[in-house]
């Protein structure tokens, strides 16, 4: 049994200096896999060490990778090319990450031994059909759990052919893990999405010697090359700059600066979204690190208002949507998000659970089938359920800035799995949240 973490939120002034977040999730995943996967050594610098992360180091180490770190964000692998990971002796198990589950079975689909991927409990309920039907019309074979759920039983020794699928849902999950299969996939792979969607994939492959050609929405790759070892760099988590965007948005006051942040254009809605409700963000010291845009993003409180969330900037938002809740609480107006509906099978059904929590703590919010319709109007205090999904935990941190009185949240042990320290880095920029 994992302890039981929970956080308390006193209203508390405002954000002000400089920090630096952790690194960005979805970008240290893929250097640990396509580290691993690379003839050849590659440093990592920047990476975060989270247990989300560290779940996928600890499966690729099992298949005999020898990785050094992480200390102090530095990781050493010794990569042993597409075709040399060895058969673990145990189940390789994911923990919390859907990332690192179902990028994960686009490689195993690839390799000459069986493998189990399994997770704990909140991951145990994710579907995961949309990543098994298109890699089975590859060739690839793969069980589920009842109801298309983990453990995913992968056979080895299957032969991959190339396909084109088009996504029936914006998912950089599912696009990268048919692209990760298509390497040891006879003859073109490619894929369509409906809508943009985090691109790491496609410019880290890219970064390691791998060409991916890229047409509009359609991303296409010829099976049978190699990967080159390199060197990444990894930004800031910008879903994890999130928090403190909307944070230093409410609370009047502030003026805080995230350094050195992840400014991916297919990450970016959280940034359009928030300058679309009137928030006061600037982009400072542009620059391209590893072929990945960074830079130090400045907040000032602001005046907000409630907007209807255009669809379009949806996918390129979809984890900052519990802190942007958070956001539409505080602002003059009603708040309309649609098209979201893949928010339910997060971490958690995260348009339910905030709209419990908010409901708890005298808010006026509708949830929908696929969004919410939030009235501004503030918060007051409350007890609320985080379930055990860390950005509703977050979320909630930073709504208690400007609550009319403390915000228990319950369940808040995962934070750790994304945003290592974040009591301590919160406290420093100025947010009134303690571990009871």
């Amino acid at each position: 049994m994992s302890k039981q973490v929970t956080f308390k939120t006193e209203p508390k002034g405002k954000l002000t200096g400089s920090i630096r977040v952790t690194g960005d999730k979805s970008i240290s995943h893929r250097s640990i896999m396509l580290g691993s996967l690379a003839q050849g050594t590659t440093n990592i610098t920047g990476f975060l060490n989270g247990e989300d992360c560290l779940a996928t180091i600890k499966a690729f180490r099992a298949m005999g990778v020898t990785i050094k770190g992480p200390e102090n964000g530095n990781v050493t692998i010794q990569g042993v090319g597409l075709n040399g990971l060895k058969a673990p002796t145990d189940h390789l198990d994911m923990g919390n990450s859907g990332t690192a589950m179902r990028l994960l079975t686009g490689v195993m689909t690839g390799q000459s031994f069986d493998s189990v991927l399994v997770g704990d409990a909140s991951l145990s309920t994710r579907p995961m059909r949309r990543i098994t039907k298109p890699l089975s019309q590859m060739g690839a074979n793969i069980s589920t759990g009842d109801n298309g759920t983990p453990p995913l039983s992968i056979k080895g020794n299957t032969p991959l052919k190339g396909i084109h699928y088009d996504l029936p849902v914006a998912s950089a999950q599912v696009k990268s893990a048919i692209l990760l299969a298509g390497l040891y996939a006879e003859g073109e792979t490619s894929v369509t999405e409906p809508a943009v969607t985090r691109d790491h994939t496609e410019r880290m492959l890219c970064g390691f010697g791998y060409d991916v050609l890229t047409e509009g929405n359609k991303m296409s790759l010829q099976g049978g090359g190699e990967l080159t070892a390199t060197n990444i760099d990894v930004p800031a988590d910008i879903s994890s700059a999130a928090f403190f965007m909307v944070g230093a948005s409410i609370a009047e006051g502030s003026d805080l600066t995230l350094e050195h942040v992840g400014i991916n254009p297919t990450r970016t809605g959280v940034i359009d979204i928030l300058k679309l409700m009137g928030a006061d963000i600037s982009l400072l010291n542009k620059k391209e690190v590893g072929g990945e845009p960074v830079a130090d993003i400045r907040i000032r409180s602001a005046k907000l208002k409630g907007i209807n969330i255009p669809e379009a900037l949806v996918p390129l938002a979809i984890d900052e949507f519990p802190v942007l809740f958070v956001a539409a609480c505080f602002a003059e107006g009603t708040t309309v998000l649609t098209g979201a509906e893949e928010l339910r099978v997060k971490e958690s059904d995260r348009i339910q659970v905030m709209a419990d929590g908010l409901l708890a703590c005298g808010a006026d919010v509708t949830p929908t089938a696929d969004g919410i319709i939030i009235k501004g109007g503030g918060l007051s205090s409350g007890e609320v359920d985080s379930h055990g999904d860390h950005r509703i935990a977050m979320s909630f941190a930073m709504a208690g800035l400007c609550a009319k009185g403390s915000i228990i949240i319950n369940d808040c042990e995962n934070v750790d799995t994304s945003f290592p320290h974040f009591i301590e880095i919160a406290s420093k920029a100025g947010v009134g949240v303690k571990i009871i």
